[in-house]
């Protein structure tokens, strides 16, 4: 189960996976990300990326395909996750199963992290 909050909103998702993307704030290009959720935590098993953003290039190992760098992110899962509300960043695009969430416009940092039963505190 995946939890989400922006303030005093929460947003229950039934999932074993999500994606996430975004425009970066400053170079414009699409960010992709795709997690898994287990009890260990959120851990991001793939992204791709349509090219470098200020201070963010993709890693050595990246492969250039059909307009992105594509990757393996090395990063151990996480117990919750904070998405910045810069108010410059397009929006983050959530989905998880066929269901789609826009997350623009909260103004408020976001925070992921996975539920057992609920989406009490993680």
């Amino acid at each position: 189960m995946l939890c989400l909050a922006a303030g005093a909103t929460v947003l229950t998702l039934a999932a074993g996976e999500f994606t996430l993307e975004w425009t970066h704030s400053v170079s414009r290009t699409l960010w992709w990300e795709r997690w898994q959720i287990s009890a260990e935590g959120l851990a991001p098993v793939e992204a791709r990326l349509t090219g470098a953003g200020a201070g963010m290039e993709p890693p050595p190992d990246a492969i250039w395909r059909n307009g992105a760098w594509h990757y393996t992110p090395r990063v151990a899962p996480q117990r919750e996750i904070w998405l910045a509300a810069s108010g410059a960043t397009a929006g983050w695009r959530l989905c998880a199963g066929a269901q789609c969430h826009d997350l623009s416009g909260t103004g408020q940092p976001l925070r992921l992290w996975t539920g057992a039963e609920d989406c009490g505190p993680p």
